[in-house]
């Protein structure tokens, strides 16, 4: 887990710096490019159906597909034009999201007491993901390919990690599935229920602002001059940890809807704070408070809504269920929201190439609150407050 992540968070996160300052790609190109993990994650449940459950254990699958990610990631660096490095990165994508479904398979299949061990396993990816961005950072490589080389060789070396896994099979009676279900679409019955249906659309909805933090953070606060902007950005990973262990405790005191809110209004004041901070001393609490914001942002919204489609799913459709989340929220919502974030930037970016800050942040910080109203006045599923037998959250 550590190293998947360290991976991931390697390149991920100062990637808009370089195409934006040194590529000079624009907007419309970088979010283009941040799009294709959204690609690969709505290919990958299907990926992973066909593949490991049936054919091939899980550990090689797993390491056969970061040997060929690192051919990827270091191709990638080496080219300097869009058409070439898109097509790369989409590649990796494709290579990559299917590991991490693949990774959380291995791990529940061999842990003795899943629900107990897995969330003390899975923290260690977002340790990975600090790491990550703290050496970016101090190496101060933010600006260059530096970043997609060092994921490259990581990834070759959880390539052959991988290998010594447990071994993972194929179950050996594997129930036919449908093309429906291998994309978890069985579960779209849900969306008769008026709640759940609100509850999907607004998880869909709120991706779109997400997305303007992912892809473009990084690059905001180097414009800015905020110094080591890659290591400050660790802030967000560090409030996830803390936000997640007391996660049971406000479960109790607040219940899933309240949670939900909470998250899609963090969301709005990130980016208002985003909007009016500034690298001066006056106003520089403004940035940090934003990114250490991500605790509460991904934990009240994104996890508890991992617990609330759980406990609102069938026996039957307690796996696909998930599959359905994860193909809305981080395939399409953030593929829509890579795209329109990439035109809202252009938009607001000068001919000279000045871009102006304040009116980008101020689109997702309105998004955000126009979810969060549409949420508040439709969604009234009470059923999922009491979470008290809840099992434990899994980390994201």
């Amino acid at each position: 887990m550590f190293l998947q992540f360290f991976v991931w968070g390697a390149w991920f996160v100062t990637l808009g710096t370089y195409l934006g300052k040194t590529l000079g790609f624009d907007g419309a190109q970088i979010g283009l490019i941040y799009g294709s993990t959204a690609i690969g994650a709505i290919i990958s449940p299907l990926f992973v159906g066909i593949v490991a459950d049936r054919y091939f254990s899980s550990q090689y699958v797993f390491s056969f597909m970061h040997l060929l990610g690192s051919v990827f990631l270091l191709a990638a660096s080496l080219v300097t034009t869009f058409v070439p490095l898109y097509c790369l990165l989409l590649a990796y994508s494709l290579c990559y999201m299917p590991t991490l479904s693949l990774a959380n398979g291995i791990g529940f299949r061999h842990l003795k007491d899943p629900d107990r061990e897995f969330p003390m396993v899975r923290v260690l990816g977002t340790i990975g993901w600090i790491v990550a961005g703290l050496t970016v950072s101090f190496f101060e490589f933010e600006d260059n390919n530096i970043p997609l080389r060092i994921a490259a060789g990581a990834s070759l070396i959880l390539s052959a990690y991988g290998l010594f896994l447990p071994n993972t099979p194929p179950f050996k009676i594997v129930k036919s599935k449908s093309f429906v279900e291998l994309l978890g679409l069985d579960a779209f019955s849900l969306l008769r229920d008026p709640s759940f249906f609100v509850f999907f659309v607004c998880s869909v909805l709120i991706c779109i602002p997400l997305a303007f933090y992912y892809s473009f953070t990084n690059l905001f606060l180097n414009e800015l001059g905020l110094e080591g902007a890659a290591g400050k950005m660790t802030l967000g990973q560090f409030s996830e940890v803390i936000f997640m262990v007391v996660m049971p405790l406000l479960f109790r005191r607040m219940g899933v809807k309240w949670m939900l809110m909470v998250g899609m209004l963090a969301w709005a004041l990130r980016y208002s704070l985003f909007a009016f901070g500034g690298v001066d001393q006056a106003t520089v609490w403004m940035l940090y408070l934003g990114i250490a914001l991500h605790g509460i942002c991904y934990d009240f919204f994104f996890v508890a809504g991992q617990i609330y489609a759980d406990r609102r799913a069938t026996e039957r459709h307690k796996n696909s269920v998930q599959g359905l989340m994860t193909l809305g929220t981080y395939g399409f919502g953030m593929l829509f929201g890579s795209m329109i974030s990439g035109w809202i930037v252009n938009f607001y970016t000068s001919s000279n190439g000045i871009r102006s800050w304040e009116a980008i942040w101020l689109v997702p910080a309105f998004m955000s609150i126009s979810v969060f109203v549409i949420f508040v006045f439709t969604f009234a599923d009470d059923r999922g407050n009491s979470l008290s037998n809840c099992k434990s959250a899994k980390p994201g």
